[in-house]
């Protein structure tokens, strides 16, 4: 408010790069106000629609649901997230170096030094190399033929027909296509193969999979159940 006008100041989502932790201990109300941001990269506060920046996108970490005080992400925030990334406890290596930058980062007073790797000019200019990326017709099958094929498990697995509630959305399609093209990408490669789709698949699909009652009795987790999908089917 300013000399009998409200002045609209940008908040945290006015941003490049977000990142909501432990974004399920959030009301789901708080999380549903993250679904225009992901979805349309604009923000509409009190009638106005203001656009986010070019590289606007957002990660986010969870705690598993078992633990108090966590909230299920609703399924529409869940699809407009590109990947799931399951993280596992680090390896011996990976806790050693944990516990040396702690204590150079006390040694610094907390003031470590910290350098740009990238700006944002590179980032874009390689996101429009990675749209260059081929893609064959085959391979657009196998991604869709595998999205599809988590909504109707029966076709592929007789034992699973009833496993799945909620198969993956068209949404899962285009993340794992965009995810397989940027793979190849970072490998260097100007065309994807169907070894990326199926490196990239439990990524791209494990949360937008909700198993059944009848999943839990075959003790059959959404990792498994992509697992014996990729199994199943032939790749081109």
């Amino acid at each position: 408010y300013h000399e009998g006008q409200f002045e609209f100041i940008e908040g945290p989502l006015f941003h490049e790069i977000i990142l909501a932790d432990e974004i399920n201990r959030a009301p789901a109300k708080v999380q549903a106000a993250l679904l225009e941001a992901m979805q349309e990269h604009q923000i509409t506060v009190g009638g106005v629609t203001r656009p986010l920046p070019p590289l606007f996108m957002v990660m986010a970490t969870q705690n598993p649901l078992e633990q108090a005080g966590t909230y299920p992400l609703p399924e529409a925030q869940l699809d407009r997230f590109l990947l799931h990334v399951a993280l596992d406890y680090p390896s011996d290596q990976e806790e050693l170096d944990i516990l040396r930058r702690d204590r150079a980062h006390a040694a610094s007073g907390g003031h470590a030094p910290v350098t740009a790797v990238i700006d944002t000019a590179t980032v874009l200019a390689a996101r429009a190399e990675v749209q260059k990326v081929h893609v064959s017709d085959e391979v657009e099958r196998y991604i869709v033929a595998l999205v599809r094929a988590t909504r109707a498990p029966g076709d592929w697995r007789a034992d699973w027909a009833n496993a799945v509630e909620i198969g993956a959305s068209p949404r899962a399609s285009l993340a794992l296509l965009h995810a397989s093209a940027a793979a190849a990408y970072l490998q260097g490669r100007d065309y994807v193969t169907p070894d990326d789709v199926r490196d990239l698949a439990a990524d791209c699909l494990r949360h937008r999979i909700t198993l059944s009652l009848d999943a839990r009795l075959l003790k059959l987790d959404r990792d498994t159940f992509i697992a014996g999908l990729l199994e199943a089917m032939l790749a081109p």
